[in-house]
């Protein structure tokens, strides 16, 4: 696939509902068996728990350059669970059925991933499309 941009993402970037220098975003690392990208959903209730295998801290270092949004890479802390295959970045809003989902990323290295309860680096692409041009 690649980097796919949520609906309501793309709406909430276009009506200002989403503000990615200034709002809490995250990212979570998940298992497409239990959760496959589906372009229907818009918030991190419609994510089932079994998908969810990491979740990251805030983001930090966020900038958006000309439409390119990017960030400090991240170490998503002794990871267990289910082989994951993407990421998917999130609004949070400390409610799931208002944290918008934003991005579904399943082309970065190191994907898939089998957690073995050790860290994982995050690192973002360093190329011009950085996490994502929107």
């Amino acid at each position: 696939m690649a980097t796919l941009m949520y609906p309501k993402g793309r709406e909430g970037f276009a009506t200002g509902a989403v503000n990615w220098t200034g709002d809490d975003i995250k990212l979570f690392a998940c298992d497409t068996n239990d959760h496959p990208y589906n372009a229907a959903n818009d918030f991190l209730n419609d994510i089932t728990g079994a998908a969810i295998v990491a979740t990251s801290g805030n983001l930090t270092g966020k900038t958006a350059t000309d439409g390119t949004l990017d960030a400090s890479d991240l170490t998503l802390t002794a990871v267990t669970g289910d082989t994951f295959e993407a990421i998917i970045f999130y609004k949070d809003t400390t409610v799931t059925s208002t944290s918008r989902l934003l991005f579904f990323v399943d082309n970065y290295g190191g994907l898939p991933f089998t957690p073995n309860t050790g860290d994982i680096q995050v690192q973002f692409p360093n190329d011009t499309n950085k996490i994502c041009t929107i």
